[in-house]
Protein backbone atom coordinates (compact mmCIF):
# COMPACT_ATOMS: atom_id res chain seq x y z
CA UNK A 1 0.00 0.00 0.00
CA UNK A 2 1.52 3.37 -1.34
CA UNK A 3 0.39 6.17 1.38
CA UNK A 4 1.57 10.00 2.07
CA UNK A 5 2.12 11.37 5.44
CA UNK A 6 1.49 15.08 5.47
CA UNK A 7 0.84 17.70 8.45
CA UNK A 8 -2.12 19.38 7.62
CA UNK A 9 -4.25 22.26 8.43
CA UNK A 10 -7.83 23.85 7.16
CA UNK A 11 -7.73 27.68 6.50
CA UNK A 12 -10.32 29.54 5.82
CA UNK A 13 -9.09 31.49 2.60
CA UNK A 14 -11.82 32.65 -0.23
CA UNK A 15 -15.01 34.42 1.92
CA UNK A 16 -18.84 33.88 0.86
CA UNK A 17 -18.69 37.20 -1.21
CA UNK A 18 -15.48 36.14 -3.05
CA UNK A 19 -17.22 32.54 -3.64
CA UNK A 20 -20.14 33.89 -5.01
CA UNK A 21 -18.70 36.96 -7.23
CA UNK A 22 -16.37 33.99 -8.67
CA UNK A 23 -19.41 31.34 -10.02
CA UNK A 24 -21.48 34.81 -10.53
CA UNK A 25 -18.34 35.80 -12.67
CA UNK A 26 -18.19 32.06 -13.88
CA UNK A 27 -21.81 32.18 -15.36
CA UNK A 28 -21.81 35.43 -16.79
CA UNK A 29 -18.74 34.75 -18.78
CA UNK A 30 -19.94 31.47 -19.95
CA UNK A 31 -23.30 32.90 -21.53
CA UNK A 32 -21.83 36.62 -22.33
CA UNK A 33 -19.53 34.50 -24.75
CA UNK A 34 -22.03 32.14 -26.04
CA UNK A 35 -24.40 34.99 -27.03
CA UNK A 36 -21.85 37.65 -27.99
CA UNK A 37 -21.01 34.88 -31.08
CA UNK A 38 -24.51 34.43 -31.62
CA UNK A 39 -24.66 38.50 -32.13
CA UNK A 40 -21.43 38.34 -34.47
CA UNK A 41 -21.81 35.59 -36.34
CA UNK A 42 -26.06 35.24 -36.23
CA UNK A 43 -26.37 31.56 -37.51
CA UNK A 44 -29.47 31.07 -39.81
CA UNK A 45 -32.07 29.74 -37.33
CA UNK A 46 -35.38 29.58 -38.72
CA UNK A 47 -39.00 28.15 -36.70
CA UNK A 48 -41.74 27.15 -38.56
CA UNK A 49 -43.62 28.18 -35.23
CA UNK A 50 -45.46 31.33 -34.70
CA UNK A 51 -43.29 34.95 -34.98
CA UNK A 52 -43.64 35.76 -31.23
CA UNK A 53 -42.10 32.10 -30.93
CA UNK A 54 -39.29 32.91 -33.19
CA UNK A 55 -38.05 36.12 -31.89
CA UNK A 56 -34.42 34.12 -30.89
CA UNK A 57 -32.15 36.42 -31.42
CA UNK A 58 -33.88 39.43 -29.58
CA UNK A 59 -33.92 37.00 -26.86
CA UNK A 60 -29.85 36.44 -27.62
CA UNK A 61 -29.54 40.24 -27.05
CA UNK A 62 -31.90 40.64 -24.50
CA UNK A 63 -29.84 38.05 -22.72
CA UNK A 64 -26.34 39.45 -23.51
CA UNK A 65 -27.30 42.68 -22.35
CA UNK A 66 -28.84 41.76 -18.99
CA UNK A 67 -26.35 39.93 -18.03
CA UNK A 68 -23.72 42.52 -19.02
CA UNK A 69 -25.11 44.93 -16.33
CA UNK A 70 -24.90 41.62 -14.05
CA UNK A 71 -21.08 41.02 -14.90
CA UNK A 72 -20.05 45.07 -14.26
CA UNK A 73 -22.11 45.25 -11.11
CA UNK A 74 -20.52 41.89 -9.93
CA UNK A 75 -17.45 43.43 -10.93
CA UNK A 76 -17.89 46.38 -8.77
CA UNK A 77 -18.66 44.33 -5.97
CA UNK A 78 -15.52 42.62 -5.59
CA UNK A 79 -13.13 45.79 -6.57
CA UNK A 80 -15.36 46.98 -3.12
CA UNK A 81 -14.69 43.50 -1.07
CA UNK A 82 -10.48 44.42 -2.22
CA UNK A 83 -10.32 47.12 0.47
CA UNK A 84 -13.60 45.22 3.42
CA UNK A 85 -12.52 41.23 2.91
CA UNK A 86 -9.86 39.29 4.11
CA UNK A 87 -6.12 39.84 3.40
CA UNK A 88 -6.68 37.38 0.91
CA UNK A 89 -9.51 38.77 -1.10
CA UNK A 90 -7.41 42.93 -0.77
CA UNK A 91 -6.23 44.06 -3.51
CA UNK A 92 -2.53 44.40 -2.04
CA UNK A 93 -2.58 40.64 -3.36
CA UNK A 94 -2.94 41.46 -6.97
CA UNK A 95 -0.01 43.74 -7.10
CA UNK A 96 3.48 42.55 -6.89
CA UNK A 97 4.68 45.66 -4.63
CA UNK A 98 7.26 43.92 -2.52
CA UNK A 99 10.60 42.01 -2.68
CA UNK A 100 9.18 39.05 -1.67
CA UNK A 101 6.69 39.08 -3.57
CA UNK A 102 8.53 39.64 -7.00
CA UNK A 103 10.81 36.72 -5.47
CA UNK A 104 7.62 34.61 -5.10
CA UNK A 105 6.49 35.18 -9.12
CA UNK A 106 9.68 33.89 -9.94
CA UNK A 107 9.85 30.70 -7.80
CA UNK A 108 6.18 29.95 -9.47
CA UNK A 109 7.32 30.87 -13.36
CA UNK A 110 10.08 27.99 -12.62
CA UNK A 111 7.51 25.70 -11.21
CA UNK A 112 4.46 25.68 -13.71
CA UNK A 113 6.27 27.73 -17.29
CA UNK A 114 9.07 26.32 -17.48
CA UNK A 115 8.81 23.51 -14.83
CA UNK A 116 12.59 23.88 -13.70
CA UNK A 117 11.67 22.93 -10.34
CA UNK A 118 9.42 20.45 -8.92
CA UNK A 119 8.58 21.75 -5.36
CA UNK A 120 5.49 23.69 -5.63
CA UNK A 121 5.36 27.53 -4.00
CA UNK A 122 3.33 27.15 -0.88
CA UNK A 123 0.80 29.78 -0.60
CA UNK A 124 -2.50 29.82 0.74
CA UNK A 125 -3.86 32.41 -1.04
CA UNK A 126 -3.60 33.23 -4.65
CA UNK A 127 0.27 33.08 -5.44
CA UNK A 128 2.10 35.67 -7.28
CA UNK A 129 1.70 35.26 -10.17
CA UNK A 130 -1.88 34.41 -10.26
CA UNK A 131 -2.42 37.15 -8.30
CA UNK A 132 -0.80 39.37 -11.17
CA UNK A 133 -2.78 37.83 -14.07
CA UNK A 134 -5.76 38.17 -12.20
CA UNK A 135 -5.40 41.85 -11.97
CA UNK A 136 -4.90 42.06 -15.40
CA UNK A 137 -7.38 39.96 -16.11
CA UNK A 138 -9.49 42.73 -13.90
CA UNK A 139 -8.19 45.44 -16.34
CA UNK A 140 -9.38 43.19 -19.15
CA UNK A 141 -13.05 43.26 -17.73
CA UNK A 142 -12.72 46.87 -17.42
CA UNK A 143 -12.24 47.49 -21.06
CA UNK A 144 -14.50 44.91 -22.02
CA UNK A 145 -17.19 46.54 -20.27
CA UNK A 146 -16.71 50.28 -21.00
CA UNK A 147 -16.37 49.08 -25.23
CA UNK A 148 -19.80 47.26 -24.32
CA UNK A 149 -21.52 49.92 -22.97
CA UNK A 150 -20.27 52.23 -25.36
CA UNK A 151 -21.64 50.55 -28.38
CA UNK A 152 -25.04 49.98 -25.95
CA UNK A 153 -25.37 53.86 -25.41
CA UNK A 154 -26.82 54.60 -29.00
CA UNK A 155 -29.53 51.67 -28.73
CA UNK A 156 -30.39 52.36 -24.84
CA UNK A 157 -32.15 54.64 -22.92
CA UNK A 158 -30.45 53.67 -19.87
CA UNK A 159 -28.36 56.23 -17.47
CA UNK A 160 -25.62 53.44 -17.29
CA UNK A 161 -24.39 52.93 -21.05
CA UNK A 162 -25.05 56.69 -21.32
CA UNK A 163 -22.09 57.65 -19.63
CA UNK A 164 -19.44 55.55 -21.80
CA UNK A 165 -20.64 57.21 -25.14
CA UNK A 166 -17.39 59.01 -25.61
CA UNK A 167 -15.94 55.67 -25.84
CA UNK A 168 -16.41 54.86 -29.55
CA UNK A 169 -14.92 57.78 -31.22
CA UNK A 170 -11.89 58.04 -28.86
CA UNK A 171 -11.26 54.78 -29.92
CA UNK A 172 -11.75 55.19 -33.46
CA UNK A 173 -15.40 54.32 -34.50
CA UNK A 174 -17.72 51.80 -34.21
CA UNK A 175 -15.73 49.02 -35.89
CA UNK A 176 -12.96 48.83 -34.77
CA UNK A 177 -15.06 49.04 -30.75
CA UNK A 178 -16.53 45.65 -32.13
CA UNK A 179 -13.40 44.63 -33.22
CA UNK A 180 -11.86 45.24 -29.63
CA UNK A 181 -14.96 44.11 -28.04
CA UNK A 182 -15.35 40.52 -29.85
CA UNK A 183 -11.07 40.38 -29.74
CA UNK A 184 -11.28 40.37 -25.94
CA UNK A 185 -14.34 37.62 -25.91
CA UNK A 186 -11.77 35.35 -27.44
CA UNK A 187 -8.97 36.29 -24.44
CA UNK A 188 -11.54 35.12 -22.01
CA UNK A 189 -12.55 31.75 -23.42
CA UNK A 190 -9.00 31.70 -23.70
CA UNK A 191 -8.03 32.52 -20.33
CA UNK A 192 -11.22 29.80 -19.19
CA UNK A 193 -9.53 27.07 -20.70
CA UNK A 194 -6.22 27.99 -19.10
CA UNK A 195 -8.05 28.72 -15.34
CA UNK A 196 -9.74 25.42 -15.38
CA UNK A 197 -6.41 23.52 -15.72
CA UNK A 198 -4.20 24.79 -14.16
CA UNK A 199 -6.59 24.82 -11.21
CA UNK A 200 -6.79 21.07 -11.83
CA UNK A 201 -3.29 20.81 -12.13
CA UNK A 202 -2.39 22.34 -8.85
CA UNK A 203 -5.54 20.31 -7.28
CA UNK A 204 -3.92 17.27 -8.33
CA UNK A 205 0.12 18.44 -7.40
CA UNK A 206 -0.53 20.18 -4.18
CA UNK A 207 -3.44 18.46 -3.00
CA UNK A 208 -4.34 21.21 -1.51
CA UNK A 209 -8.15 21.49 -1.77
CA UNK A 210 -8.51 24.04 -4.20
CA UNK A 211 -11.63 23.25 -6.31
CA UNK A 212 -13.22 22.34 -3.27
CA UNK A 213 -12.28 25.96 -1.68
CA UNK A 214 -14.24 28.01 -4.21
CA UNK A 215 -17.31 26.42 -3.03
CA UNK A 216 -16.67 25.94 0.56
CA UNK A 217 -13.44 28.68 1.32
CA UNK A 218 -11.43 26.19 3.11
CA UNK A 219 -8.13 25.07 1.88
CA UNK A 220 -5.76 22.28 3.60
CA UNK A 221 -2.72 23.86 4.25
CA UNK A 222 0.99 22.31 5.67
CA UNK A 223 0.74 22.83 9.65
CA UNK A 224 3.91 25.66 9.42
CA UNK A 225 2.99 27.65 6.87
CA UNK A 226 -0.69 27.66 8.43
CA UNK A 227 0.96 28.92 11.45
CA UNK A 228 3.16 31.31 9.85
CA UNK A 229 0.27 32.79 8.60
CA UNK A 230 -1.45 33.03 11.84
CA UNK A 231 1.47 34.72 13.59
CA UNK A 232 1.95 37.27 10.91
CA UNK A 233 -2.23 38.03 10.86
CA UNK A 234 -1.67 38.56 15.16
CA UNK A 235 1.87 40.54 14.18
Amino acid sequence: MKSRSQHLREVYVWELPVRFYHWVNALCIVLLCITGFCIAYPPAIMQSTEASFSYWFGIVRFTHFVTAFIFFFNFLFRIYWGFVGNRFANWKNFIPLTKKQWQELWEVVKVDVFMIKNKPVDSIGHNTLASLTYFLLFLAFLLQCVTGFGMYAKMSTSFLPKLFAWIVPLLGGDLAVRNLHHILMWFFIIFSIAHVYLVAYHDYIERRGITSSMIGGWKFIEEGAAAKEEQEEKG
